[in-house]
């Protein structure tokens, strides 16, 4: 998200995607786990249609998503409405360097009823449904430095929860968790050879200038306004302007031509904004070269070390595509909607965005509202209508001295980037009886395990002794996560359960275990083989570890745990 995205919170750099990621990818996970993406049945669609392949012209859809992605996220363009000023509003908050926000944000999916053809769907678009976000109390101190306070809901489940960042670390705290989760930030500032807080800065201004290029060549929507409100905003009760802006997808495409016009007939911004982008991406560019051992001459044949003269090739590179695609937009265009019929869809009347944005006299963004519907085409493979997503921010303190709320580290941390760390391991670091702990266990599936082997797999090195197949004990611990523990000499092997951190004790030549401090008799005693591996039976090390067996009528034995 850059500063005029309509789902701000507070302006999103390096540093912070990754904090945003992290949550996100959480959520994300929980959904595509559970219901394998509407069981993968879109692989086929995508891969074939109508017995061929479809052929659609790729270097048009490539440039005209450019600019489509663009005003998507600038949404309206620079000149003045009802004595507002668009373009300074959204530069404004897209360099706001300090501030508190709120926000709450919703997705709704619409089901296409004649397209459903199973409970697992239903299933999954209300689960999505379910899913909102509550952001309370966000924090942004300067540009390394934030904190955010909220809760993600999810079906009739509430996970408050508590993350913070400084130049450091990002550090997100959940309720039900033993220790915060731990992500250093450190250790990247000999990247490439190149000052990372030097380039940080040259991407903090860079953006600015690229969103004021944007601005320069947008024009406003048909339906805009401003009137005068008197609005709350963290209680308190403002006079503003209320900009309201509203697009549907039809319109938002009869944009991209104009835009792409104007672009093209600036040649001195172009030739700016290149060399803003030689100045910040030719060092990055020349060191990553230096490392992969490319020569100086070829490096310099492709990217001018003159920064004139790389200006003047860019500008050309671009100036051309440029005109090629205008020559022969219109029917460029037709093509790609011929092509890709779901464009059409996408990209209609019934695609709408709506936003208000509330401005103080100072044009800062201090209330925004936004709804975004967008129409899909649906099928079999893709049983939804459409996708909204909902959201309303406030924005106060801007400018002003923030303090954070830094999560409480002193009683040590998870290291997420920690590979030693097992799935198990990382589970236990949540109290079972949490929210976060059901989702992560039952909902994401982090320790769900399957292993399949046969009788006498050279692979796994199961047998089959007397009618009980035996394997490994190393192998099928080491498939599911388990320590196995073993003095040289001894008689005696620990199998510690990854999930539940039980021991199992084993001793050699005998049928006799303990599972979790309890006694139990295996179907065969636990010996050395040939290969000088320790075998147990397949059935007992399994369930022992809370995994299940079964055989399938080709003969494969399927371990699986939940």
């Amino acid at each position: 998200m850059n500063g005029s995205d309509p789902l701000r919170i507070i302006p999103i750099r390096s540093h912070d995607r990754r904090m945003f990621n992290f949550f996100w990818n959480f959520c994300i996970n929980i959904i595509y786990n559970n219901y394998l993406c509407l069981h993968n049945r879109n692989e086929r669609h995508f891969a074939h249609e109508k017995g061929g392949d479809r052929i659609i012209n790729r270097k048009f859809a490539q440039w005209i998503a450019i600019p489509l992605i663009l005003i998507m996220v600038t949404l309206t363009g620079c000149q003045a409405v009802g004595g507002v000023d668009v373009g300074k509003a959204i530069e404004n908050n897209a360099t706001v360097k300090s501030a508190e926000s709120n926000q709450t944000l919703n997705i709704k999916l619409e089901p296409a009823s004649e397209w459903i053809d199973s409970d697992d769907d239903l299933e999954m678009i209300e689960l999505i449904n379910s899913l909102s976000l509550n952001i309370t109390d966000a924090k942004l101190k300067d540009s390394k430095t934030a904190s955010i306070e909220g809760a993600l809901s999810i079906q009739d489940k509430k996970l408050p929860f508590h993350l913070s960042m400084d130049e450091s670390a990002i550090v997100f705290d959940v309720d039900g968790a033993k220790k915060p989760l731990y992500i250093s930030l450190a250790g990247n500032d000999a990247l490439l050879g190149l000052d990372t807080a030097a380039f940080e800065k040259q991407i903090e201004e860079l953006s600015p200038k690229m969103l004021a290029f944007m601005l320069k060549h947008l024009s406003n929507p048909t339906n805009i306004s401003v009137n005068s409100v008197q609005e709350t905003v963290h209680g308190e009760s403002l006079s503003l302007s209320k900009l309201h802006v509203e697009i549907n997808g039809e319109e938002l495409l009869a944009l991209v031509k104009p835009f792409l016009t104007s672009v093209a007939k600036d040649e001195e911004g172009l030739k700016s904004l290149i060399g803003d982008l030689y100045d910040v991406f030719y060092p990055v560019i020349k060191a990553v070269n230096t490392v992969e051992g490319a020569e100086d001459d070829a490096f310099a044949a492709i990217v001018p070390e003159s920064r004139d003269a790389a200006v003047t090739a860019m500008y050309g590179m671009v100036k051309a595509g440029l005109d090629e695609l205008l020559a022969s937009y219109d029917e460029g265009l037709k093509q790609l909607l011929a092509d890709t019929p779901e464009l059409k869809t996408v990209l209609g009347k019934d695609t709408v965005l709506k936003l208000d944005l509330y401005l103080d006299s100072a044009q800062n963004i201090r209330k925004q509202s936004l709804d975004l519907k967008v129409a899909l085409p649906a099928s079999e493979f893709l049983p939804i209508k459409s996708a909204t997503l909902s959201s309303v921010s406030e924005m106060w303190n801007i400018g002003g001295t923030v303090a954070v709320n830094a999560v409480d580290t002193t009683n040590g941390v998870i290291d997420v980037e920690d590979s030693g760390i097992t799935p198990g391991q990382f589970l236990r670091n949540f109290e079972s009886d949490s929210v976060i702990y059901d989702l992560l266990k039952n909902e994401a599936g982090i320790t769900s395990k399957t292993v399949m082997l046969q009788t006498d797999d050279e692979y796994s090195g199961a047998v089959d002794v007397d009618g009980v197949t035996f394997v490994p004990v190393r192998y099928l611990s080491e498939q599911l996560d388990a320590e196995v523990k073993w003095t040289k000499g001894s008689d005696r092997i620990v199998v510690i359960d990854d999930i539940t951190g039980n021991e199992v004790i084993l001793t050699l030549n005998s049928d006799q275990a303990t599972v979790a401090g309890k006694e139990v008799r295996m179907t065969g005693s636990a010996f050395v083989g040939r290969d000088g591996k320790t075998y147990v039976p397949l059935q007992f090390a399994a369930e022992s570890l809370g995994a299940t067996v079964t055989e399938d009528d080709a003969g494969w034995l399927w371990i699986e745990r939940k």
